[in-house]
């Protein structure tokens, strides 16, 4: 069996509207002591939309900290009155201009165990149709549609480099 960690004590050392830097001590069988610094999030959501004609829509956007470009499904941090599913709805609105009929629940990974407790729930959403909500202020997005074929082959050859999105990527492919 595992040695499982017991939680001392948690402080927050800053926090912003996305996430909170914490550090907490800790005890493994009451012998060893140690301190852990890590992310702490609400999650976040991917959105994996694809229109009537079996196409698959993806964002491009300016990624500051790598200095180019991405495309990636619509994604974002879980607001704290919001549900996942409620997220997925607001992020697909304001990161490409469209809504869904029909959002499903296809699965969950975490993208950087290890210095975030962040969860990202990955939903598929069919039927789309024009329902944009105005984007973050610091946010600038190309859209554009894709089939099967082609983002297999942009994941292929690294033009898709976004981990958040060959994560959630794997999870749905074979469902499509």
């Amino acid at each position: 069996m595992l040695k499982k960690w017991e939680k001392i004590s948690e402080k927050t050392i800053i926090k912003n509207s996305h996430w909170s830097y914490k550090v907490d001590n800790f005890i493994i069988d009451n012998n060893f002591n140690g301190e852990y610094h890590y992310v702490h999030s609400l999650g976040s959501t991917m959105v994996i939309p694809i229109n009537s004609s079996g196409k698959i829509l993806l964002t491009n956007q300016y990624r500051y900290l790598n200095g180019k470009e991405s495309w990636e499904f619509p994604c974002g941090s879980v607001s704290e009155n919001l549900t996942t599913h409620e997220n997925a709805i607001k992020e697909l609105r304001e990161e490409s201009g469209y809504s869904a009929k029909s959002i499903e629940k296809i699965g969950e990974f975490a993208p950087y165990t290890g210095a975030s407790n962040e969860i990202c729930t990955v939903y598929l959403a069919k039927e789309l149709f024009p329902s944009p909500l105005p984007a973050d202020e610091t946010e600038d997005f190309e859209i554009d549609f894709f089939t099967i074929e082609e983002i297999e082959k942009l994941v292929n050859t690294n033009f898709i480099w976004d981990g958040l999105t060959l994560a959630a990527w794997s999870l749905v492919k074979n469902r499509l």
